[in-house]
């Protein structure tokens, strides 16, 4: 009952009785230095909102300070850190509104920033998630992501990275969604399962862009939505490992054997950069690729199950996934220099025509 009432006046608050068109879900984790400049710029973007935060047993009094701050907000506290995924399906599942958008805790939005994600779904019928145009927080003049690039081994990188601010301005077809802020139709949302919650964190958003791929639904990047992201490219102690298992779960669920066959080349070529990266300039933590390998063999029996829930709800093949994807990996956002004009010269054509073969392969140009 508190929680409906929470609900209520979280749409009186907002301007809007009516009933709620869209829910934006924020996923906060020892977020309190960032959710007085996130929510704040949601309440400033206008009413006809939800807002539902999901706090992942914070020890920073992130749910306590959302409660007397935003009273508006409908709090929602999780028992224990369960991850990024399993928040957003949490409040999805208490959403009421016909659109989902999710955003990071670290986000602050422009004005219209939702109304321009919800025109172009609307205006796109088989746009099955859109995302904005995000610019750094701390460099407002450049852009953090232009929606996401994947490249063949399922590595993902952000697109547009560094230009500037004015730049990528076409809305575009792209390969995945930032995670740091997108939006999607909740019936569609429902019918993909939501996040794969098993991800923990890192590359949930790639999967779930991969998986509506697959299912006849594309990714759009809208430049008229514009979005700040406290970002940096940081190496905690357990990223490799999230990520790297993330990655190999996604491929393993989603594509085909045939597929997985035809690109083993790639894939065995992706390690050697991932391992060389992890060398350069995450040593201390080498032991996490192993660790990432070690936990799909202990999990294989569940990814297998999971496999077979994806491929249940396939509509489209391979070759439209490999047709979005990249040969070309952006070295640059790594680190610049000869290294990675090198790494260009050298791996570029290689992945190349591992693309090529596969595409032939899987019967479709990659």
């Amino acid at each position: 009952m508190i929680a409906l009432d929470r609900a209520a006046a979280s749409r009186t608050e907002m301007g809007d009785t009516a009933e709620v068109r869209a829910s934006v879900v924020v996923v906060a984790y020892n977020g309190r230095a960032y959710l007085e400049s996130c929510l704040g710029s949601l309440r400033a973007a206008g009413g006809g909102v939800e807002v539902i935060v999901i706090d992942n047993a914070s020890l920073d009094g992130s749910a306590d300070y959302v409660e007397d701050a935003f009273p508006w907000v409908r709090v929602v506290r999780l028992d224990r850190n369960r991850g990024y995924g399993h928040g957003c399906n949490v409040g999805a599942r208490l959403a009421t509104g016909e659109y989902l958008a999710f955003l990071n805790q670290d986000a602050v939005v422009e004005p219209g920033w939702l109304e321009a994600l919800i025109a172009a779904l609307e205006a796109n019928p088989r746009a099955g998630l859109v995302t904005p145009k995000v610019l750094l927080l701390d460099h407002p003049d450049r852009i953090n992501t232009a929606g996401n690039d994947v490249h063949l081994t399922g590595l993902t990188l952000c697109r547009g990275a560094g230009l500037p601010a004015s730049a990528m301005n076409d809305p575009a077809a792209v390969g995945a969604v930032s995670g740091a802020a997108f939006c999607m139709r909740r019936g569609l949302f429902n019918e993909l399962g939501g996040f794969d919650r098993s991800l923990f964190m890192y590359m949930e958003d790639t999967d779930l862009s991969l998986r509506a791929r697959l299912a006849g639904y594309g990714c759009l990047y809208v430049p008229q939505s514009v979005v700040y992201h406290d970002y940096a490219l940081r190496f905690g102690p357990q990223k490799v490992f999230y990520q790297e298992r993330s990655r190999y779960a996604m491929l393993l669920k989603s594509l085909r054997w045939r597929t997985l066959l035809a690109l083993l080349p790639a894939l065995l070529l992706g390690e050697a950069v991932t391992w060389g990266f992890v060398l350069v300039r995450a040593r201390r933590h080498l032991g996490n690729k192993v660790r990432a390998y070690s936990w799909v063999a202990r999990h294989w029996s569940e990814l297998l199950a999971r496999r077979r829930r994806v491929q249940e709800k396939r509509r489209c093949p391979d070759r439209d996934w490999l047709a979005r994807c990249t040969y070309r990996l952006d070295f640059e956002q790594t680190g610049g220099g000869p290294v990675a004009w090198i790494a260009h010269l050298v791996f570029d054509p290689l992945f190349w025509l591992c693309g090529r073969w596969a595409g032939v392969l899987c019967g479709g140009r990659a």
